[in-house]
């Protein structure tokens, strides 16, 4: 992986990000999440009341223990379950598919029984695309370097 940039929205400057365990379990555990979709980090940081869009240029060290999810997969899946029953993991990145509102909802069903597996495949089908890098340890943080933060216009 040569070097990207990435994107991070949030309601402030983010120069320094740092691993935050947050009350929710996330899709890939905790950390700090980025995407390489401009559009997406848009959309996350329109969620408050001052979206800032922070950008930032990443060159991925490769000594680093990454898992990376091409495509949703049975692995993915069992994976994003793993993370929100609060199970760690031992990579420094990991690199996929985002579970949308709806996906996160499918999920939670099927966590809870509701739906098969099967049943969540069918329903699964994203209507945009998306992809997150979640930075999981101090070490993963260190590939990122802060370039700029400004407001996203509602």
């Amino acid at each position: 992986m040569g070097k990207m940039t990435v994107y991070h929205g949030s309601y402030t400057t983010v120069k320094n990000p740092k691993i935050l365990n947050g009350r929710n379990t996330k899709d890939f555990g905790s950390g700090f999440y980025c995407t390489l979709i401009k559009e997406q980090a848009e959309r996350w940081a329109r969620r408050y009341n001052t979206p800032i869009l922070n950008t930032y240029t990443v060159c991925i060290d490769t000594t680093l223990k990454i898992l990376e999810f091409k495509t949703m997969t049975e692995e993915w899946l069992d994976f994003i379950i793993s993370c929100r029953y609060g199970k760690p993991h031992t990579y420094d990145l990991v690199i996929g598919a985002m579970t949308n509102d709806q996906i996160y909802n499918y999920i939670a069903d099927y966590m809870d029984g509701i739906l098969t597996r099967e049943q969540f495949w069918v329903m699964a089908k994203f209507k945009y695309p998306t992809h997150q890098i979640n930075f999981c340890t101090d070490a993963a943080l260190k590939c990122l370097k802060f370039v700029s933060s400004g407001e996203v216009m509602k």
